[in-house]
Protein backbone atom coordinates (compact mmCIF):
# COMPACT_ATOMS: atom_id res chain seq x y z
CA UNK A 1 0.00 0.00 0.00
CA UNK A 2 1.00 3.70 -0.52
CA UNK A 3 1.18 6.35 1.94
CA UNK A 4 1.15 9.90 1.11
CA UNK A 5 4.34 10.85 2.99
CA UNK A 6 6.48 8.54 1.12
CA UNK A 7 8.34 10.00 -1.68
CA UNK A 8 6.47 9.52 -4.69
CA UNK A 9 1.91 9.49 -4.14
CA UNK A 10 -0.56 7.42 -5.72
CA UNK A 11 -2.10 10.59 -7.25
CA UNK A 12 1.52 11.63 -8.49
CA UNK A 13 2.60 8.59 -9.76
CA UNK A 14 -0.74 8.12 -11.86
CA UNK A 15 0.25 11.75 -13.19
CA UNK A 16 3.41 10.62 -14.20
CA UNK A 17 2.62 7.62 -16.01
CA UNK A 18 3.35 7.08 -19.33
CA UNK A 19 2.99 4.04 -21.64
CA UNK A 20 1.02 0.44 -21.71
CA UNK A 21 2.03 -2.82 -20.91
CA UNK A 22 2.48 -5.65 -23.14
CA UNK A 23 0.68 -8.63 -22.57
CA UNK A 24 -0.28 -11.72 -24.06
CA UNK A 25 -3.75 -11.82 -25.27
CA UNK A 26 -6.43 -13.91 -24.74
CA UNK A 27 -9.03 -13.42 -27.50
CA UNK A 28 -12.83 -12.58 -26.04
CA UNK A 29 -14.14 -15.31 -27.88
CA UNK A 30 -12.17 -18.01 -26.18
CA UNK A 31 -13.14 -16.85 -22.88
CA UNK A 32 -16.86 -16.82 -24.01
CA UNK A 33 -16.48 -19.98 -25.49
CA UNK A 34 -15.49 -22.11 -22.37
CA UNK A 35 -17.99 -24.17 -20.35
CA UNK A 36 -17.39 -22.26 -17.28
CA UNK A 37 -15.55 -18.72 -16.60
CA UNK A 38 -15.87 -16.40 -13.92
CA UNK A 39 -16.55 -12.19 -13.77
CA UNK A 40 -14.08 -9.75 -12.04
CA UNK A 41 -13.76 -8.71 -9.49
CA UNK A 42 -13.93 -12.01 -7.80
CA UNK A 43 -14.73 -10.50 -4.76
CA UNK A 44 -16.80 -7.01 -4.39
CA UNK A 45 -15.40 -5.94 -1.00
CA UNK A 46 -13.05 -4.06 0.12
CA UNK A 47 -9.88 -6.18 0.38
CA UNK A 48 -6.66 -4.48 -0.54
CA UNK A 49 -3.01 -5.38 -0.49
CA UNK A 50 -3.25 -8.83 -1.10
CA UNK A 51 -0.89 -11.92 -0.28
CA UNK A 52 -2.60 -14.96 -1.89
CA UNK A 53 -1.22 -18.52 -0.97
CA UNK A 54 -2.10 -22.00 -1.81
CA UNK A 55 -1.81 -24.83 0.76
CA UNK A 56 -2.70 -28.32 -0.71
CA UNK A 57 -6.18 -27.99 -2.30
CA UNK A 58 -6.75 -24.47 0.01
CA UNK A 59 -6.06 -20.83 -1.61
CA UNK A 60 -5.38 -18.19 1.28
CA UNK A 61 -5.35 -14.31 0.86
CA UNK A 62 -4.62 -11.91 3.96
CA UNK A 63 -5.32 -8.34 3.30
CA UNK A 64 -4.85 -4.85 4.68
CA UNK A 65 -7.47 -3.16 7.84
CA UNK A 66 -6.02 -0.73 8.36
CA UNK A 67 -7.52 0.95 12.26
CA UNK A 68 -10.50 -1.70 12.06
CA UNK A 69 -10.13 -4.44 14.54
CA UNK A 70 -9.29 -7.68 14.31
CA UNK A 71 -7.26 -6.96 11.74
CA UNK A 72 -5.71 -8.80 8.29
CA UNK A 73 -8.64 -10.64 7.83
CA UNK A 74 -8.00 -14.72 6.13
CA UNK A 75 -9.85 -15.43 3.22
CA UNK A 76 -10.39 -18.95 2.25
CA UNK A 77 -10.84 -20.32 -1.17
CA UNK A 78 -11.24 -23.93 -2.93
CA UNK A 79 -11.50 -22.19 -6.37
CA UNK A 80 -9.94 -18.87 -6.22
CA UNK A 81 -13.29 -17.53 -7.36
CA UNK A 82 -15.31 -18.07 -4.67
CA UNK A 83 -14.18 -16.88 -1.36
CA UNK A 84 -15.07 -16.36 2.33
CA UNK A 85 -13.38 -14.76 5.61
CA UNK A 86 -11.48 -17.41 7.86
CA UNK A 87 -10.62 -15.50 10.40
CA UNK A 88 -8.37 -12.78 11.54
CA UNK A 89 -4.40 -12.88 11.77
CA UNK A 90 -3.92 -10.08 14.50
CA UNK A 91 -6.92 -10.51 16.89
CA UNK A 92 -6.40 -7.11 19.12
CA UNK A 93 -4.79 -4.11 17.40
CA UNK A 94 -2.37 -4.03 20.93
CA UNK A 95 -0.33 -1.04 19.47
CA UNK A 96 -0.80 1.20 22.09
CA UNK A 97 -3.81 3.33 23.32
CA UNK A 98 -4.88 5.24 19.73
CA UNK A 99 -5.92 1.96 18.85
CA UNK A 100 -8.39 1.98 21.50
CA UNK A 101 -9.85 5.35 20.80
CA UNK A 102 -8.01 6.11 24.35
CA UNK A 103 -6.68 9.92 23.91
CA UNK A 104 -5.49 9.20 20.24
CA UNK A 105 -7.10 7.79 17.40
CA UNK A 106 -5.55 5.23 15.00
CA UNK A 107 -7.35 6.43 11.70
CA UNK A 108 -5.00 5.23 8.49
CA UNK A 109 -2.63 3.13 10.64
CA UNK A 110 -2.55 0.07 11.81
CA UNK A 111 -2.43 -3.12 9.19
CA UNK A 112 -1.33 -2.16 6.11
CA UNK A 113 0.24 -3.94 3.16
CA UNK A 114 1.53 -7.34 4.97
CA UNK A 115 2.37 -10.94 4.18
CA UNK A 116 0.58 -14.02 4.86
CA UNK A 117 2.75 -17.57 4.42
CA UNK A 118 2.41 -21.03 5.14
CA UNK A 119 5.93 -23.21 6.69
CA UNK A 120 5.18 -27.11 6.06
CA UNK A 121 7.98 -27.95 8.10
CA UNK A 122 5.86 -26.95 10.71
CA UNK A 123 2.10 -26.61 9.71
CA UNK A 124 2.32 -23.48 10.60
CA UNK A 125 0.57 -20.12 9.23
CA UNK A 126 2.81 -16.93 9.96
CA UNK A 127 1.63 -13.77 9.21
CA UNK A 128 4.23 -10.45 9.14
CA UNK A 129 3.12 -6.64 9.18
CA UNK A 130 5.36 -3.35 10.51
CA UNK A 131 3.12 -1.15 12.12
CA UNK A 132 3.92 2.83 12.21
CA UNK A 133 7.02 2.39 10.96
CA UNK A 134 8.41 1.25 14.03
CA UNK A 135 8.50 -2.48 14.75
CA UNK A 136 7.11 -5.50 12.80
CA UNK A 137 4.91 -8.39 14.23
CA UNK A 138 4.74 -11.99 13.63
CA UNK A 139 1.64 -13.62 14.27
CA UNK A 140 1.21 -17.48 14.14
CA UNK A 141 -1.29 -20.09 13.71
CA UNK A 142 -1.46 -23.38 13.28
CA UNK A 143 -5.34 -23.80 11.32
CA UNK A 144 -6.04 -20.41 9.32
CA UNK A 145 -9.24 -19.36 10.83
CA UNK A 146 -7.26 -19.27 14.01
CA UNK A 147 -6.62 -18.73 17.22
CA UNK A 148 -3.69 -16.60 16.31
CA UNK A 149 -0.98 -15.35 18.95
CA UNK A 150 1.88 -13.04 18.54
CA UNK A 151 5.38 -14.63 18.04
CA UNK A 152 7.60 -11.97 18.37
CA UNK A 153 8.23 -8.25 17.66
CA UNK A 154 11.34 -7.30 15.00
CA UNK A 155 12.93 -4.31 15.71
CA UNK A 156 13.12 -3.64 12.16
CA UNK A 157 9.97 -2.44 10.56
CA UNK A 158 9.23 -4.07 7.19
CA UNK A 159 7.49 -2.11 5.15
CA UNK A 160 4.72 -3.94 2.70
CA UNK A 161 6.73 -7.23 3.91
CA UNK A 162 6.69 -10.25 1.95
CA UNK A 163 7.74 -13.58 3.33
CA UNK A 164 9.23 -16.45 1.70
CA UNK A 165 9.28 -19.61 3.18
CA UNK A 166 12.93 -21.35 0.99
CA UNK A 167 12.66 -24.85 0.09
CA UNK A 168 15.37 -25.53 2.54
CA UNK A 169 12.92 -23.79 5.20
CA UNK A 170 14.92 -20.72 5.94
CA UNK A 171 12.76 -17.58 5.97
CA UNK A 172 13.27 -14.25 3.98
CA UNK A 173 11.50 -11.60 3.68
CA UNK A 174 11.35 -8.58 1.02
CA UNK A 175 10.17 -4.84 2.00
CA UNK A 176 10.90 -1.26 1.25
CA UNK A 177 9.39 1.44 -0.89
CA UNK A 178 11.92 2.35 -3.31
CA UNK A 179 14.75 1.11 -2.12
CA UNK A 180 14.40 -2.50 -1.61
CA UNK A 181 16.15 -4.87 0.77
CA UNK A 182 15.63 -8.28 1.78
CA UNK A 183 16.40 -9.85 5.66
CA UNK A 184 16.88 -13.03 6.56
CA UNK A 185 15.50 -14.56 9.99
CA UNK A 186 16.34 -16.81 12.70
CA UNK A 187 14.74 -20.57 12.49
CA UNK A 188 12.14 -20.14 14.71
CA UNK A 189 11.39 -17.07 13.15
CA UNK A 190 11.78 -14.68 16.11
CA UNK A 191 15.22 -12.47 15.38
CA UNK A 192 16.54 -10.80 12.21
CA UNK A 193 19.66 -12.43 11.65
CA UNK A 194 20.73 -10.34 8.29
CA UNK A 195 19.60 -7.73 6.21
CA UNK A 196 20.90 -6.04 2.89
CA UNK A 197 19.18 -4.07 0.21
CA UNK A 198 19.04 -5.46 -3.05
CA UNK A 199 17.16 -2.78 -5.56
CA UNK A 200 17.02 0.74 -5.58
CA UNK A 201 14.23 1.69 -8.13
CA UNK A 202 15.45 3.69 -11.12
CA UNK A 203 14.18 7.13 -11.14
CA UNK A 204 12.47 6.52 -14.66
CA UNK A 205 10.14 4.00 -12.70
CA UNK A 206 9.38 5.97 -9.35
CA UNK A 207 8.03 4.41 -6.11
CA UNK A 208 8.02 0.34 -5.94
CA UNK A 209 6.72 -0.96 -3.01
CA UNK A 210 4.72 -4.05 -1.87
CA UNK A 211 6.66 -6.79 -1.97
CA UNK A 212 5.84 -10.45 -2.76
CA UNK A 213 8.88 -12.96 -2.76
CA UNK A 214 8.57 -15.74 -4.09
CA UNK A 215 11.32 -18.90 -5.29
CA UNK A 216 10.16 -20.26 -8.51
CA UNK A 217 11.72 -22.83 -10.70
CA UNK A 218 14.80 -22.18 -8.72
CA UNK A 219 14.98 -18.41 -9.34
CA UNK A 220 14.05 -15.75 -6.75
CA UNK A 221 11.51 -13.18 -7.93
CA UNK A 222 10.21 -10.05 -6.09
CA UNK A 223 6.87 -9.00 -7.03
CA UNK A 224 6.60 -4.56 -6.77
CA UNK A 225 3.95 -2.10 -7.45
CA UNK A 226 4.28 1.31 -8.50
CA UNK A 227 1.34 2.88 -7.54
CA UNK A 228 -1.10 3.20 -8.14
CA UNK A 229 -0.76 1.81 -12.07
CA UNK A 230 1.75 -0.55 -12.26
CA UNK A 231 3.71 -3.45 -11.31
CA UNK A 232 7.19 -4.67 -11.70
CA UNK A 233 9.19 -7.94 -11.10
CA UNK A 234 12.47 -8.75 -9.87
CA UNK A 235 14.06 -11.84 -10.95
CA UNK A 236 17.91 -13.35 -9.07
CA UNK A 237 19.65 -16.22 -10.14
CA UNK A 238 22.21 -15.82 -7.66
CA UNK A 239 20.21 -16.23 -4.66
CA UNK A 240 17.66 -13.96 -2.18
CA UNK A 241 20.44 -11.47 -1.97
CA UNK A 242 20.47 -11.01 -5.81
CA UNK A 243 21.53 -9.18 -7.81
CA UNK A 244 18.39 -8.95 -9.06
CA UNK A 245 17.24 -7.61 -12.78
CA UNK A 246 13.70 -5.79 -13.12
CA UNK A 247 11.00 -6.46 -15.78
CA UNK A 248 7.46 -4.39 -16.00
CA UNK A 249 4.38 -6.48 -15.51
CA UNK A 250 2.13 -3.69 -16.15
CA UNK A 251 1.53 -0.22 -16.35
CA UNK A 252 -1.65 1.55 -16.99
CA UNK A 253 -3.12 -1.53 -17.98
CA UNK A 254 -7.12 -1.05 -18.46
CA UNK A 255 -8.60 -2.47 -15.71
CA UNK A 256 -12.37 -5.00 -15.39
CA UNK A 257 -14.05 -2.40 -13.46
CA UNK A 258 -15.67 0.14 -15.34
CA UNK A 259 -14.33 3.96 -13.60
CA UNK A 260 -12.00 1.87 -11.60
CA UNK A 261 -8.26 1.26 -11.48
CA UNK A 262 -5.46 -0.38 -12.90
CA UNK A 263 -5.20 -3.90 -11.09
CA UNK A 264 -1.76 -3.57 -8.90
CA UNK A 265 -0.16 -5.16 -6.14
CA UNK A 266 -1.52 -8.65 -4.78
CA UNK A 267 0.02 -11.89 -5.48
CA UNK A 268 0.89 -14.82 -7.62
CA UNK A 269 -0.18 -18.62 -6.98
CA UNK A 270 -0.07 -21.59 -8.87
CA UNK A 271 -3.02 -23.91 -8.63
CA UNK A 272 -2.46 -28.11 -8.50
CA UNK A 273 -2.41 -28.51 -12.04
CA UNK A 274 0.73 -25.72 -12.78
CA UNK A 275 -1.39 -22.78 -13.55
CA UNK A 276 -0.50 -19.49 -12.57
CA UNK A 277 -3.04 -16.66 -11.76
CA UNK A 278 -2.33 -13.09 -10.49
CA UNK A 279 -4.43 -11.84 -8.10
CA UNK A 280 -4.66 -7.84 -7.57
CA UNK A 281 -6.84 -5.10 -6.41
CA UNK A 282 -8.61 -2.52 -8.56
CA UNK A 283 -8.91 1.02 -7.03
CA UNK A 284 -12.67 1.23 -6.58
CA UNK A 285 -14.01 3.91 -4.56
CA UNK A 286 -16.03 5.14 -2.70
CA UNK A 287 -16.78 1.45 -2.40
CA UNK A 288 -12.64 0.43 -1.36
CA UNK A 289 -9.97 -1.76 -3.30
CA UNK A 290 -11.02 -4.80 -4.67
CA UNK A 291 -9.81 -8.04 -5.60
CA UNK A 292 -9.51 -8.97 -9.31
CA UNK A 293 -8.18 -12.42 -10.92
CA UNK A 294 -5.97 -13.06 -14.28
CA UNK A 295 -4.27 -15.79 -15.62
CA UNK A 296 -0.66 -15.20 -16.30
CA UNK A 297 1.81 -17.52 -18.10
CA UNK A 298 5.92 -17.46 -18.34
CA UNK A 299 8.39 -16.65 -20.60
CA UNK A 300 10.95 -19.59 -21.61
CA UNK A 301 13.24 -17.35 -19.82
CA UNK A 302 11.16 -17.11 -16.69
CA UNK A 303 9.73 -13.78 -17.04
CA UNK A 304 5.69 -13.55 -15.97
CA UNK A 305 3.27 -12.47 -18.30
CA UNK A 306 -0.71 -11.47 -17.49
CA UNK A 307 -2.83 -12.75 -20.17
CA UNK A 308 -5.26 -10.33 -21.55
CA UNK A 309 -8.54 -10.17 -23.24
CA UNK A 310 -8.53 -7.29 -26.08
CA UNK A 311 -5.95 -5.55 -25.09
CA UNK A 312 -7.24 -5.31 -20.92
CA UNK A 313 -7.51 -6.80 -17.99
CA UNK A 314 -10.02 -9.12 -18.52
CA UNK A 315 -14.00 -8.95 -17.06
CA UNK A 316 -14.38 -12.90 -17.25
CA UNK A 317 -12.18 -15.38 -17.57
CA UNK A 318 -11.93 -19.41 -18.09
CA UNK A 319 -12.68 -20.87 -14.75
CA UNK A 320 -8.96 -22.03 -12.63
CA UNK A 321 -9.02 -25.88 -13.00
CA UNK A 322 -8.93 -26.78 -9.79
CA UNK A 323 -10.63 -30.55 -8.03
CA UNK A 324 -14.42 -29.79 -6.93
CA UNK A 325 -14.36 -27.67 -3.88
CA UNK A 326 -15.25 -30.36 -0.76
CA UNK A 327 -17.87 -28.10 0.18
CA UNK A 328 -19.59 -23.97 -0.52
CA UNK A 329 -18.24 -21.41 0.93
CA UNK A 330 -19.82 -19.22 3.15
CA UNK A 331 -21.68 -16.16 1.60
CA UNK A 332 -20.08 -12.73 2.56
CA UNK A 333 -23.58 -11.13 2.22
CA UNK A 334 -27.37 -12.74 3.47
CA UNK A 335 -28.57 -12.59 7.27
CA UNK A 336 -27.24 -12.81 10.98
CA UNK A 337 -28.98 -12.48 13.46
CA UNK A 338 -25.96 -12.81 16.07
CA UNK A 339 -26.48 -16.08 17.31
CA UNK A 340 -23.89 -17.98 18.93
CA UNK A 341 -21.02 -16.76 21.23
CA UNK A 342 -18.52 -14.17 19.35
CA UNK A 343 -18.82 -12.52 16.29
CA UNK A 344 -18.62 -13.66 12.59
CA UNK A 345 -15.39 -13.00 11.00
CA UNK A 346 -17.45 -10.16 8.33
CA UNK A 347 -17.16 -8.07 11.45
CA UNK A 348 -14.82 -5.66 12.51
CA UNK A 349 -15.27 -2.93 14.80
CA UNK A 350 -13.72 0.77 14.11
CA UNK A 351 -10.42 0.59 16.44
CA UNK A 352 -10.58 -1.72 19.00
CA UNK A 353 -14.21 -2.58 20.84
CA UNK A 354 -14.38 -2.32 25.02
CA UNK A 355 -14.93 -5.89 25.50
CA UNK A 356 -17.30 -5.30 28.44
CA UNK A 357 -19.71 -3.03 26.51
CA UNK A 358 -21.30 -5.74 23.91
CA UNK A 359 -22.72 -9.23 23.93
CA UNK A 360 -23.69 -11.53 20.92
CA UNK A 361 -26.51 -14.17 21.66
CA UNK A 362 -29.87 -13.27 21.14
CA UNK A 363 -28.86 -10.57 18.83
CA UNK A 364 -26.32 -7.90 19.19
CA UNK A 365 -26.01 -5.85 22.40
CA UNK A 366 -24.08 -2.48 21.94
CA UNK A 367 -24.62 -1.12 25.48
CA UNK A 368 -22.88 2.85 25.23
CA UNK A 369 -18.91 2.41 26.11
CA UNK A 370 -17.86 6.23 25.20
CA UNK A 371 -19.87 9.60 26.49
CA UNK A 372 -19.19 11.58 23.40
CA UNK A 373 -20.52 13.99 20.57
CA UNK A 374 -18.51 13.04 18.13
CA UNK A 375 -19.26 9.39 15.81
CA UNK A 376 -15.54 8.98 15.30
CA UNK A 377 -14.17 9.06 18.61
CA UNK A 378 -17.01 6.50 19.90
CA UNK A 379 -15.84 2.68 20.81
CA UNK A 380 -17.52 -0.20 19.73
CA UNK A 381 -18.86 0.79 16.28
CA UNK A 382 -19.27 -2.45 14.41
CA UNK A 383 -18.33 -2.14 10.90
CA UNK A 384 -19.11 -4.60 7.72
CA UNK A 385 -17.96 -4.51 3.93
CA UNK A 386 -20.36 -3.14 1.71
CA UNK A 387 -20.97 -5.60 -1.63
CA UNK A 388 -20.51 -3.93 -4.84
CA UNK A 389 -22.10 -2.61 -7.11
CA UNK A 390 -24.54 -1.40 -5.09
CA UNK A 391 -26.24 -3.75 -2.00
CA UNK A 392 -28.37 -2.58 0.94
CA UNK A 393 -27.94 -3.11 4.57
CA UNK A 394 -31.38 -3.36 6.96
CA UNK A 395 -31.22 -3.96 9.77
CA UNK A 396 -33.72 -4.51 13.19
CA UNK A 397 -33.29 -2.55 16.28
CA UNK A 398 -34.42 -2.60 19.97
CA UNK A 399 -34.23 0.93 21.10
CA UNK A 400 -35.96 0.08 24.47
CA UNK A 401 -32.92 0.64 26.88
CA UNK A 402 -31.62 4.01 25.14
CA UNK A 403 -30.95 6.99 27.88
CA UNK A 404 -31.25 10.35 27.22
CA UNK A 405 -28.69 11.54 25.35
CA UNK A 406 -27.83 8.38 23.50
CA UNK A 407 -27.29 7.81 19.92
CA UNK A 408 -27.78 5.12 18.08
CA UNK A 409 -28.11 4.12 14.55
CA UNK A 410 -26.60 2.67 11.01
CA UNK A 411 -24.24 4.41 9.09
CA UNK A 412 -22.30 4.84 5.81
CA UNK A 413 -18.80 5.31 7.46
CA UNK A 414 -15.36 6.86 6.41
CA UNK A 415 -13.67 10.04 6.79
CA UNK A 416 -17.38 11.80 5.62
CA UNK A 417 -20.19 10.10 6.69
CA UNK A 418 -23.95 10.10 7.49
CA UNK A 419 -26.34 8.03 9.58
CA UNK A 420 -29.86 6.92 10.15
CA UNK A 421 -30.53 6.23 14.07
CA UNK A 422 -32.13 7.36 16.96
CA UNK A 423 -31.41 10.39 19.05
CA UNK A 424 -33.17 10.12 22.61
CA UNK A 425 -33.37 13.09 24.85
CA UNK A 426 -35.94 14.61 27.51
CA UNK A 427 -37.37 10.98 27.28
CA UNK A 428 -38.33 10.97 23.76
CA UNK A 429 -36.85 8.81 21.04
CA UNK A 430 -36.85 10.21 17.28
CA UNK A 431 -35.94 8.67 14.22
CA UNK A 432 -33.20 11.20 12.26
CA UNK A 433 -31.03 11.08 9.34
CA UNK A 434 -27.94 12.85 10.30
CA UNK A 435 -24.95 13.78 7.49
CA UNK A 436 -21.75 16.18 7.97
CA UNK A 437 -20.07 14.06 9.94
CA UNK A 438 -15.97 14.65 8.31
CA UNK A 439 -12.57 14.59 9.04
CA UNK A 440 -10.01 16.71 7.37
CA UNK A 441 -6.71 15.37 5.79
CA UNK A 442 -5.03 14.52 9.36
CA UNK A 443 -8.16 12.66 10.13
CA UNK A 444 -9.52 14.73 12.51
CA UNK A 445 -12.78 15.80 13.32
CA UNK A 446 -13.74 19.14 11.75
CA UNK A 447 -17.77 17.99 11.33
CA UNK A 448 -19.88 16.03 14.32
CA UNK A 449 -22.66 16.03 11.75
CA UNK A 450 -26.16 18.03 11.15
CA UNK A 451 -29.85 16.62 11.73
CA UNK A 452 -31.36 16.94 8.25
CA UNK A 453 -34.46 14.88 8.50
CA UNK A 454 -36.48 13.33 11.80
CA UNK A 455 -39.55 11.33 12.39
CA UNK A 456 -41.56 9.96 15.01
CA UNK A 457 -41.16 6.59 16.39
CA UNK A 458 -43.58 4.61 18.23
CA UNK A 459 -43.27 1.11 19.71
CA UNK A 460 -39.37 -0.37 20.88
CA UNK A 461 -38.58 -1.78 17.63
CA UNK A 462 -37.72 -0.37 14.23
CA UNK A 463 -36.07 -1.29 11.27
CA UNK A 464 -33.59 1.02 9.75
CA UNK A 465 -31.93 0.60 6.28
CA UNK A 466 -28.94 2.15 4.50
CA UNK A 467 -28.46 1.96 0.26
CA UNK A 468 -25.39 2.35 -0.72
CA UNK A 469 -23.57 2.23 -4.89
CA UNK A 470 -20.35 1.96 -4.66
CA UNK A 471 -19.35 1.89 -8.24
CA UNK A 472 -16.54 3.27 -9.02
CA UNK A 473 -15.39 6.88 -11.01
CA UNK A 474 -17.70 9.82 -8.94
CA UNK A 475 -18.90 10.22 -5.96
CA UNK A 476 -22.02 8.14 -5.60
CA UNK A 477 -25.28 8.38 -3.32
CA UNK A 478 -26.58 6.23 -0.23
CA UNK A 479 -29.81 6.61 0.87
CA UNK A 480 -31.76 5.85 4.39
CA UNK A 481 -35.04 4.69 5.26
CA UNK A 482 -37.02 2.81 8.04
CA UNK A 483 -39.47 0.24 8.70
CA UNK A 484 -42.36 0.32 11.21
CA UNK A 485 -43.11 -3.24 10.43
CA UNK A 486 -40.03 -4.71 8.37
CA UNK A 487 -42.30 -4.40 4.83
CA UNK A 488 -43.08 -1.17 4.10
CA UNK A 489 -39.84 1.39 3.88
CA UNK A 490 -40.19 5.26 4.33
CA UNK A 491 -37.33 7.56 2.79
CA UNK A 492 -35.66 9.48 5.58
CA UNK A 493 -33.77 12.80 4.51
CA UNK A 494 -31.76 13.60 1.58
CA UNK A 495 -28.99 11.36 -0.25
CA UNK A 496 -25.53 11.45 0.97
CA UNK A 497 -23.23 12.03 -1.40
CA UNK A 498 -20.08 9.30 -0.53
CA UNK A 499 -16.84 10.31 -1.99
CA UNK A 500 -14.10 8.17 -4.39
CA UNK A 501 -10.98 10.51 -2.70
CA UNK A 502 -8.29 7.22 -2.43
CA UNK A 503 -6.57 9.09 0.86
CA UNK A 504 -8.11 7.28 3.77
CA UNK A 505 -7.67 4.28 1.71
CA UNK A 506 -10.47 2.15 2.93
CA UNK A 507 -13.53 2.53 1.40
CA UNK A 508 -17.35 2.97 2.72
CA UNK A 509 -18.46 0.58 5.32
CA UNK A 510 -21.94 -0.27 7.11
CA UNK A 511 -21.58 1.00 10.51
CA UNK A 512 -23.97 -0.40 13.51
CA UNK A 513 -23.20 2.10 16.51
CA UNK A 514 -24.35 3.45 19.86
CA UNK A 515 -22.49 5.84 21.94
CA UNK A 516 -24.00 8.24 25.30
CA UNK A 517 -23.77 11.79 24.74
CA UNK A 518 -24.85 12.38 28.42
CA UNK A 519 -24.00 9.91 30.69
CA UNK A 520 -23.30 5.59 29.74
CA UNK A 521 -25.59 3.37 30.66
CA UNK A 522 -27.73 2.92 28.05
CA UNK A 523 -28.12 -0.09 25.38
CA UNK A 524 -29.57 -1.42 21.75
CA UNK A 525 -30.43 -4.87 20.60
CA UNK A 526 -29.83 -5.25 16.88
CA UNK A 527 -31.89 -8.81 16.39
CA UNK A 528 -31.00 -8.79 12.44
CA UNK A 529 -28.84 -7.58 10.20
CA UNK A 530 -29.41 -8.29 6.29
CA UNK A 531 -26.97 -7.40 3.49
CA UNK A 532 -28.45 -7.85 0.25
CA UNK A 533 -27.94 -6.82 -3.37
CA UNK A 534 -30.69 -5.67 -5.89
CA UNK A 535 -32.28 -9.08 -6.38
CA UNK A 536 -32.54 -10.20 -3.46
CA UNK A 537 -33.73 -6.98 -1.42
CA UNK A 538 -36.65 -7.07 0.55
CA UNK A 539 -39.26 -4.37 1.13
Amino acid sequence: MSWTHQKLSRRRALAAATGLAAGALLPTAQASAQAATFTNPVIWQDFADIDVIRVGDTYYASASTMHYSPGAPVLRSYDLVNWEIAGHSVPTLDFGAKYDLNGARGYVRGIWASSLAYRPSNRTFYWLGQIDFARTYVYTATAAEGPWSRLTTISTPYYDVGLLVDTDDTLYVAYGNTTISVAQLSPDGRTQVRTQQVFTTPSSVGTLEGSRFYKINGQYYIFLTRPANGQYILKSSAGPFGPYTMRQVLLNLPGPIPGGGVPHQGGLVQTQSGAWYYLAFVDAYPGGRVPALAPVTWTSDGWPIVQLVSGAWGTSYPSPAVPTPPRQVTPMTGVDTFDGTTLKPRWEWNHNPDNTKWAVGNGLTLRTATVTNDLYWARNTLTHRIQGPTSTATVLLDHSAMRDGDRAGLALLRDSSAWIGLKRDGGTTRLVMVNGLTMDGNWNTTGTGTEAASAPVQGNRVWLRANADIRPGSARPGTFSYSTDGTTFTRLGPAFSMGNDWRFFMGYRFALFNHATQALGGAVRVTRFDLSTPSTTRG
